[in-house]
């Protein structure tokens, strides 16, 4: 029977068979899925999995295998050492963002967006809390953004400014939410679906151990179609399998330069001859995008 995986704590998942209506407690047969992927959490929220119903306990069952992946989003757990798929199989991944309180966090924003490429997801830009003040060097990096291609959305969950157009925007598709703590991600997913916060506090209830209530990501039915993965705040999105001569891939600021630098594998930060940095001195390269493509390079050096 094929299935859905709603969240999964303590190596237990609740899946939702495909047709069905109520969902099965499971546990993962053998170690074929673990021993096979190698990450932090063998399994996701939106994964298709087959499971095998147990006859001899009512609502449990057993899951076999894993459907490949249509795409994914992850992150490297610091803790775990491993990567963690926070999400798969999505049809978009909405990053959430505030102006000011909390403060705006490029960094953030540019980690979740090269994740989002990593794992073959198309991403969206929310800005929220577009009560608060947003100044110069917010508007800035955000028009920066659309520049460079990327979607970005105008919100305010304190007045409901601009999220009936977010609503439009998902449009039963099967969407991941993930912010930073704090930027209001919760009260924007409750003036979409109440029940998604509901879910989430009975899951806390029944599932979670100790201080560690909100440290995973859970799936819930729209009730006006589709589906949406709430991710728990975090404070770093950390990557992770990324060489250093292939980071450059992941800035589409970058890419008219390929290739034009006077060495082949230039890292455009010191060498000679540099067509990015060159750019970057001619205003053709945001500052502050480079600057995170700095600090990231310094991550992955330092990784190794």
């Amino acid at each position: 029977m094929k299935g859905t995986v709603l969240f999964g704590m303590n190596n237990i998942f609740n899946v939702l068979p495909i047709n069905g209506d109520d969902p099965y407690e499971c546990r993962i047969k053998g170690k074929i899925l673990k021993d096979s992927i190698g990450a932090y959490n063998p399994l996701a929220p939106g994964d298709i999995v087959d499971i095998e119903i147990d006859s001899h306990n009512e609502g449990k069952g057993m899951i076999l295998s894993r459907d490949e992946r249509k795409n994914y989003f992850s992150r490297w757990n610091k803790k775990r050492k491993s990567p963690q798929t926070l999400a798969a199989n999505l049809d978009l991944l909405i990053c959430v963002s505030s102006p000011e309180i909390p403060p705006f966090r490029p960094r953030f924003i540019d980690r979740a967006l090269i994740s989002s490429e990593r794992g073959g997801v198309k991403p969206l830009i929310v800005m929220n809390k577009i009560d608060q003040k947003i100044d110069a060097m917010v508007t800035d990096r955000l028009n920066d953004y659309e520049k460079l291609g990327f979607e970005v959305l105008y919100c305010s969950a304190e007045t409901g400014k601009g999220i009936e157009e977010l609503k439009q925007r998902l449009d039963g598709s099967t969407v991941a939410f993930v912010g930073q703590s704090g930027v209001g991600k919760s009260t924007i997913l409750n003036l979409i679906e109440p029940k998604i916060m509901q879910k989430t506090a009975e899951v806390s209830q029944k599932y979670s151990r100790g201080k560690h209530t909100t440290c995973y990501s859970i799936l819930v039915d729209i009730s006006e179609g589709g589906k949406i993965i709430d991710t728990p705040g975090v404070r770093e999105l950390l990557l992770y399998d990324i060489e250093e001569l292939e980071l450059q891939e992941y800035f589409p600021e970058f890419e008219e330069f390929f290739g034009t630098c006077n060495f082949s594998s230039c890292t455009h930060i010191h060498e000679p001859g540099c067509s990015v940095l060159e750019a970057l001195k001619q205003g053709k390269i945001h500052i502050d995008r480079y600057e995170s493509y700095i600090r990231i390079m310094d991550e992955l050096k330092n990784d190794k």
